[in-house]
């Protein structure tokens, strides 16, 4: 505080001179104290729960996933459950989730690739924005938003093996009781931005298996490249439970040791027999297009008219194979068929035909129906490549790019069950802009 007035003093010239005014002295000044200040905010952050849990409830023991309604997690994502689903992620290093944890960093790129963001730059950036930082915090719980690079680190902590399980868990809910009509495609991909990178060898394939009637992929196999799909479709198919369903595969998966893989689980196949399989082929093709045995065929018809492409295709199967010669080989072959595609377009029509075998004796109208089934594998990887950009993703490390593909087809998966919830005909593209402009509407889809 300044000095008593001092008396007045005089000077030839000006008159009075004004006061002297002595220095505060600051260390005289009252500053509150800092402790007191950020020891709540610290108390807050380091004592209260980061998720609030209101039920505990047993998980099941080893593979016994029979129980789901024991399951919290499996019972059906919702908005309260989705960092709790993603805690069980293991990680290749210790991280004490200082800040941001390894189950919120994952549930941000989650809540983004709804959104249509193609790449981790643009998550991060919508992410970083004060409305979504407010919506992550409210609706998730998500305090603290990494850096760009951080968030990187983070993905590339994870164990992709334990998040394909934990991702496998989520789906196998979705097997029906009855799986008689249930379809299984496999099929690889490779992300093509991953040639010619200087940190990963080989470009990267990678294995996806897709329950086909509901648009839900099931699980995922990375491999180095695309010739070694064969081994791996095989060590996929032990990890899958694929008990009383038909499993379909293209050509290139038309080996006897697969369908044994798929027997031994319990399953059926369906398989595409081609070049790669020669005699089989030909003695296929040899009774089928003799007009007198396929005659006596079981045979369907299905039209489609789309714009102007029309598509005529007509299946024949029998499961009197006696004449086969080498069915001993084929585990549990009991069946096989061919498809014809006639395609008219634009005055030009194109003939191909296409055989199978199976070890499920199937009618004309059920082979129409699951060998169709097999492109909704193919119609996944579309949407990668469309809305997500997969073969443009520049990142240079394996681990990351494993793990944002299983991610990016698990919010496709989400899209596609709230479709089927809904009933909904909207396009995906348009749901992802709904997600991303309403916020109560992103929550709709994860609430499945």
């Amino acid at each position: 505080p300044p000095s008593p007035a001092a008396p007045e003093a005089h000077s030839p010239r000006t008159g009075p001179l004004p006061a002297p005014v002595a220095p505060p002295n600051v260390f005289s000044l009252s500053f509150p104290p800092l402790l007191p200040i950020c020891l709540p905010a610290l108390q807050e952050h380091y004592s209260t729960p980061r998720k609030e849990i209101t039920e505990v409830l047993p998980r099941p023991h080893g593979n016994q996933f029979s129980n789901y309604e024991n399951y919290a997690i499996l019972k059906g994502m919702d908005r309260t459950t989705l960092t709790d689903f993603f805690e069980e992620v293991e990680t290749t290093e210790e991280y004490n989730g200082y800040f941001c944890s390894i189950a919120e960093a994952i549930s941000i790129v989650v809540l983004g690739s709804l959104c249509g963001f193609k790449n981790v730059s643009q998550i991060h950036q919508w992410a970083e924005s004060a409305h979504a930082r407010e919506f992550l915090k409210e609706k998730f719980g998500i305090k603290h938003v990494p850096c760009y690079y951080w968030l990187l680190v983070l993905l590339k902590m994870v164990k992709p093996d334990t998040l394909n399980t934990c991702l496998m868990k989520w789906a196998a809910q979705y097997l029906p009781a009855d799986r008689s009509q249930t379809t299984i495609s496999l099929d690889g991909k490779t992300i093509r931005s991953t040639t010619g990178m200087k940190n990963i060898e080989s470009p990267m394939h990678i294995i996806s298996a897709q329950i086909c009637e509901l648009g839900v992929t099931l699980a995922s196999e990375t491999v180095d490249e695309k010739s070694n799909e064969i081994p791996a479709v095989q060590e996929l198919l032990k990890k899958l439970d694929i008990e009383g369903c038909l499993v379909v595969a293209d050509a290139l998966n038309c080996q006897k040791e697969t369908a044994e893989s798929i027997v031994s689980g319990k399953g059926d196949y369906l398989l595409a027999a081609k070049g790669n399989q020669p005699s089989l082929e030909q003695e296929i093709s040899d009774y089928v297009q003799d007009e007198t045995l396929r005659k006596g065929m079981d045979s369907a018809v299905k039209k489609e008219k789309n714009r102007d492409r029309i598509e005529t295709r007509t299946a024949y199967t029998v499961s009197d194979i006696s004449w086969l010669f080498g069915k001993e080989k084929w585990k549990n072959l009991a069946c096989i068929g061919a498809i014809r595609t006639e395609v008219e377009k634009n005055g030009e029509k194109t003939d191909e035909w296409h055989y199978y075998i199976s070890s499920r004796k199937l009618s004309a109208e059920e082979l129409l129906r699951h060998a169709r089934m097999e492109w909704t594998v193919e119609t996944m990887h579309w949407i990668l490549d469309v809305h997500y950009g997969e073969d443009f993703c520049r990142i240079e490390n394996k681990t990351i790019q494993q793990n944002l593909n299983m991610l990016r087809k698990f919010t496709i998966s989400l899209i596609k069950q709230h479709k089927n919830r809904t009933g909904s005909k909207r396009a995906m593209s348009k749901i992802m802009l709904d997600c991303l402009l309403d916020y109560n509407h992103l929550c709709d889809v994860l609430e499945n």
